[in-house]
């Protein structure tokens, strides 16, 4: 194929054009003048994890101002005593495990003193009959008081409420050794979670 005879002119403009391909094809295969390259594609960003939701106690017995308070995911029993305006001057918190963590629906009692130095049941008088006791703040002694509850049982309740935290069900008692079903039967309507 023989050459065709190209001006002067023509060969500069061929050679120009030839040189800005190259330019640009090198400018894109290095990524740009600006030294850092745009992504062929983006990655969705995952939205922060929620935060877990608040919880719900209901503070009873010897506080300020006893109520339904929320409270942030990981709070103890102190935490809630003290959102109640804190213990009142008749309060025994000798009575209660304050560093106990809190379950959302869960209820806190503080028993209050009675005349002589004794604990009466939270929310009682020392006239009234005792209520419920709870097995979420329930010291040894008072689970010892219970029907068919003795000292070494009492304190296996205690140990499994350290262990696994606050009660959020009578039944839970059941996973106890020495808690069977009759026993159970018996404890239900004389405690709470």
């Amino acid at each position: 194929m023989p050459a065709l005879p190209l001006s002067r002119r023509q060969a500069l403009v061929v050679a120009g054009a030839l040189a800005l391909v190259l330019v640009l094809a090198g400018k894109l295969l290095a990524g740009g003048s600006s030294g850092h390259r745009a992504p062929a594609f983006a990655l969705p960003r995952a939205a922060p994890p929620a935060p877990p939701p608040a919880l719900v106690v209901d503070v009873a017995g010897a506080v300020r101002r006893p109520g339904l308070y929320r409270l942030p995911h990981g709070s103890r029993v102190a935490d809630a005593v003290a959102r109640a305006g804190g213990a009142s001057g008749k309060a025994a918190l000798d009575g209660v495990n304050l560093a106990a963590p809190l379950a959302d629906g869960e209820q806190v009692v503080v028993p209050s003193r009675v005349p002589g130095g004794a604990v009466a049941p939270a929310g009682s008088s020392p006239t009234a009959a005792p209520g419920p006791v709870s097995l979420s703040t329930a010291t040894a002694e008072q689970l010892d008081a219970l029907p068919g509850i003795g000292p070494v049982t009492a304190q296996k309740i205690v140990d499994y409420r350290t262990a696994h935290g606050a009660f959020h069900s009578v039944d839970e008692l059941d996973a106890i050794s020495g808690i069977g079903p009759a026993k159970l039967d018996q404890l239900r309507g004389l405690v709470v979670p």
